[in-house]
């Protein structure tokens, strides 16, 4: 019986690189998939491509396909490995157009294929009276609306990799969908086979986020240890074509793979595990388990699925304001005290001076930043922290301005002062019909 393996390169966009070299060199993979684009990610990149119209595409993107091209295709008789990367962010075009770039310098000639249509924001312009989830509609945003990207699912990918592609580039695409696309072209699988597309989507969640199901974000000293967890490798599946998999890692690497890092990634972002809804399908994870076969061989049992959505989630992402955040050490004796002394002489000032802030938050790193007033051991050493969000960018400034001041206006023994000031890109949902999304595939 055929089986397939895909690797996961890549949980979000500012992930390791290393792992997924090791992936693509030593995992005798068939798919090697890079899942970069959370929320709020393809909003900034939104953003950059305002700024920049052949931008809006993954920071990393350059570096990630330097490393793998290499390995792409069907070198010394191995399987044939292609990659598939929702690193097209909020340009997919002119990510490929990148892409070929770096392979024309490393003498390689993949083929490689954009899919657009996840771009819906002249979609939402036309119909301002759509409510989100936060209660506002999409008219009273305004000029601050600057991106509207609907959630695809593999459909996109699967007619890239019918017409052949080694590299696809994807904009929004829902994570689990990337890696159920090839699972249901290599298998034939159709469109309305619910339960192998609840199971393909089951390896797909367990692989999205990389390597949080092979030991990272799993690690606690002392009750759940993780071997070399600096040299962490990340996960892949072998799969079979009634979509049974088993999950492990390249031998050697460090990490762990085992029931309960998979049991607390299965949980990860899942509201509903009888109905975890995704473009594709509607799975079925409540009746998942999970057996331990070797060390780092776990394999999934129990998927299921039923028929998907008619509607699709947009991420709708706008402009909302800047924070302004100043930050000041205090150390040795009475450094709380000091620290706390600062922080009400900044809140006081902001006051004072009339600092037009919506919200503003001042904590203690190390003493209530997490969980408020709870600690009763004087620490040596204590950080204050000021933040507010304004309306106004000129407001936010004057925020870390005012922490700054401390230096020579505050309690004695201040010092390492630092400021900073950001736009806030906010992110809210709305669900489109079906119907209004169409994915396509560009060169």
């Amino acid at each position: 019986m055929k089986t397939l393996r895909i690797g996961s390169g890549a949980g979000y966009s500012g992930d390791r690189i290393e792992p997924a070299v090791e992936l693509a060199e030593q995992g005798d993979l068939d798919y090697l998939v890079f899942e970069c684009l959370a929320e709020r990610t393809i909003a900034l990149a939104q953003q950059a491509r305002i700024s920049d119209p052949q931008g809006g595409y993954d920071p990393l993107l350059s570096e990630r396909m330097r490393r793998v091209l290499p390995f792409v295709g069907q070198p010394d008789g191995r399987r044939r490995l292609r990659v598939i990367t929702n690193m097209g962010a909020a340009n997919p075009v002119a990510a490929a157009v990148e892409v070929r770039r770096i392979a024309s310098e490393l003498g390689l000639n993949p083929k490689v294929l954009a899919v657009v249509g996840d771009d819906v924001l002249e979609v939402l312009r036309r119909e301002p009276e759509q409510l989100l989830d936060n209660g506002q509609t999409v008219g009273s945003l305004g000029g601050r609306l600057i991106s509207a990207n609907a959630y695809l699912g593999a459909e996109g990918i699967i007619d890239a990799l019918r017409a052949d592609a080694d590299v696809v580039i994807t904009g929004r695409v829902a994570d689990p969908s990337l890696f159920l696309a090839p699972q249901m072209f290599e298998f034939g699988w159709a469109a309305d086979d619910w339960q192998r597309l609840g199971r393909g989507t089951l390896v797909g969640h367990l692989l999205e986020c990389a390597g949080q199901v092979s030991g990272g974000y799993f690690a606690d000293p002392g009750f759940k240890d993780v071997d070399d967890l600096a040299r962490l490798g990340f996960p892949l599946a072998e799969i079979d074509a009634d979509g049974e998999a088993l999950i492990t890692k390249v031998a050697g690497s460090g990490g762990r793979v085992s029931r309960a890092t998979c049991t607390e990634q299965l949980i990860y972002e899942v509201h509903d595990p009888a109905a975890y809804l995704t473009p594709d399908v509607c799975a079925d994870f409540s009746r998942v388990s999970f057996t331990e076969e070797a060390v780092d061989r776990v394999r999934a049992h129990g998927a299921n699925g039923r028929p998907r959505p008619e509607q699709l989630k947009v991420s709708v992402g706008y402009l909302d304001g800047w924070i302004g955040e100043g930050q000041m050490s205090y150390g040795g004796p009475g450094a709380v005290a000091r620290a706390q002394l600062a922080r009400d002489v900044v809140l006081k000032r902001l006051e004072l001076t009339g600092v037009r802030l919506q919200d503003v938050r001042a904590e203690l790193i190390g003493m209530d930043s997490l969980h408020g007033p709870r600690s009763t051991v004087e620490p040596w050493e204590v950080r204050l922290r000021v933040s507010a969000r304004c309306e106004e960018r000129s407001e936010a400034v004057r925020v870390g301005n005012e922490v700054e001041t401390l230096y020579t206006n505050g309690p004695s023994g201040g010092g390492g002062a630092s400021k900073s000031l950001r736009q806030v890109v906010a992110v809210a949902s709305l669900l489109l019909p079906r119907h209004a999304v169409n994915s396509r595939i560009e060169s």
